[in-house]
């Protein structure tokens, strides 16, 4: 009999999987939304510099469907410009609390002006501001430039709404790949691929 780890996860089974990795997916997170306590649609977003060097950072997930994941962000920003140029991303989810991770592989769309100024209007005025405000991955010389920008903003919008900037959006990651990994005792993980096969998803275990 193989030992047993406390802190490993339930076994992940074939027979256990949903056809639809769009909705194994939101069974995942609904489930990590449950448990994981902070930011459970965080995730890690990586792209390809133009020398071909790997680049990632943590966004968040803002939207769901059958499109795809969609994350909002400055589009003159380093990463903006690495999609734009490959038209290419990888995600990566981790739910400690419940020992998963999610890879997703992709195309990037930018979702539609509409979108983004739907999305846009539910955010906190100071967020919408700093959106303004910061001309993102740009070099700046002190935080006191930051600031004082901070407060142009505050000032030009004071008392109306603050409109979407015209550099500031949404993009879709249209999944091409999806993993689902569960984790196991003695690093014998769980691990299936779901890959596009006529109008569904081949779906193959890989080894951990």
């Amino acid at each position: 009999m193989l030992p047993t780890d406390a802190n490993a996860g339930p076994p992940l089974r074939r027979r256990d999987l949903d056809p639809d990795p769009f909705r194994l997916f939101d069974a995942w997170f609904r489930e990590a939304q449950e448990s994981e306590g902070i930011y459970p649609e965080a995730m890690t977003l990586a792209t390809v510099r133009e020398d071909g060097s790997p680049a990632a950072r943590v966004v968040l997930m803002k939207e769901l469907d059958e499109r795809g994941i969609v994350f909002y962000t400055n589009y003159e920003s380093h990463k903006a410009d690495e999609m734009g140029r490959t038209g290419k991303a990888s995600l990566v989810f981790w739910w400690r609390s419940v020992q998963r991770q999610v890879r997703i592989e992709g195309s990037v769309e930018k979702v539609t002006p509409e979108e983004s100024d739907e999305y846009f209007a539910t955010r906190p005025r100071g967020s919408q501001l700093s959106a303004w405000a910061s001309h993102q991955s740009a070099a700046i010389g002190s935080r006191r430039e930051l600031e004082d920008r901070m407060v142009e903003y505050l000032e030009k919008f004071h008392h109306q709404d603050v409109p979407r900037p015209p550099h500031w959006g949404g993009y879709r990651v249209v999944p091409e790949r999806w993993e689902f990994w569960q984790g196991r005792a003695d690093r014998l993980h769980d691990r299936f691929e779901y890959l596009p096969s006529g109008n569904g998803w081949e779906i193959r275990r890989l080894a951990p």
